[in-house]
């Protein structure tokens, strides 16, 4: 009786799927399925409302983080105590995103929606980490084999639409709102990650807390820093490269605005070799 016979990959495909997961392991693909996703606006959550029809309570958010976020680690990085959350606390915080879940976000103005999308991506995270508790970095949290992270899954229900983080990131929050600061706003739970702030977005306070963030990160050694004739950037501005700008030159230039004087002035003039780097350990103390 004849022996059944496999198909096996050709050499070509065995070489294309190890170099795929060799790039997963190493930390050169970003968050999702491989690729950036596509930014491309979802009309169906661009912001119209001129006047708010409800106020959006963060609090619980807040409580949350003033109790949890070690925001003075020697570091420079906050980092997350994920493992003291107390029962209380987690449905404290399961209580708070299902109540973002039940507003009616387009009845919000611009400013408040965007502090929503940006609360509710991050708490999610938070949520995430803590249904996990036995991972030591977010891209542990994986949805089959090909998976390099939780980014794809749906993962709330938002006026009867099923939503992902890379939906709130990459099909909301970056196309709808321009506003390349977003980036170090929302956090992924993660060392290379920009800081996890201390405080909710809220309407008011969205602005400062945007540049707050873009400044902290530039001016740390994770966001950018210069050893000799190489400048290293988090692997944030070569994945989303076009969100700050068309060019190496004005990219940089964008960064610098956020820079101190020295590393601004280095910046602005750099003709030499850049690098990328990110690292996916988990924000943890």
């Amino acid at each position: 009786m004849p022996q059944r016979r496999t198909n096996p990959l050709s050499l070509t495909h065995r070489a294309l799927l190890s170099l795929f997961l060799g790039l997963c392991l190493s930390g050169s693909l970003p968050a999702g399925a491989g690729i950036i996703p596509d930014s491309e606006a979802w009309e169906r959550w661009r912001p119209a409302a001129a006047t708010p029809a409800v106020d959006v309570d963060h609090s619980p958010w807040g409580r949350i983080l003033a109790t949890y976020l070690v925001n003075d680690h020697p570091s420079g990085i906050n980092r997350f105590d994920y493992a003291a959350v107390s029962a209380a606390d987690r449905a404290l915080l399961d209580g708070y995103i299902d109540n973002l879940a039940t507003l009616t976000v387009s009845e919000l103005t611009r400013a408040q929606q965007q502090a929503y999308w940006v609360n509710l991506y991050n708490a999610l995270t938070v949520q995430l980490i803590l249904d996990n508790p036995q991972a030591t970095s977010i891209r542990q949290i994986k949805d089959g084999f090909f998976s390099i992270g939780p980014w794809g899954r749906e993962i709330i229900t938002v006026e009867d639409v099923a939503l992902t983080l890379n939906d709130i990131e990459h099909r909301i929050l970056r196309p709808l709102y321009e506003d390349a600061r977003v980036h170090f706003a929302v956090n992924c739970a993660s060392l290379g990650c920009p800081n996890l702030q201390p405080v909710p977005f809220t309407a008011d306070n969205l602005d400062r807390l945007y540049e707050a963030g873009a400044r902290s990160f530039v001016n740390h050694p994770r966001g950018a820093d210069i050893d000799g004739e190489t400048l290293t950037l988090s692997s944030i501005f070569k994945w989303f490269k076009d969100d700050f700008g068309d060019s190496r030159s004005v990219r940089l230039a964008w960064l610098a605005q956020f820079a101190n004087d020295e590393l601004a002035t280095a910046l602005r003039t750099w003709e030499g070799r850049v690098r990328f780097k990110y690292d996916w350990d988990l924000n943890a103390p």
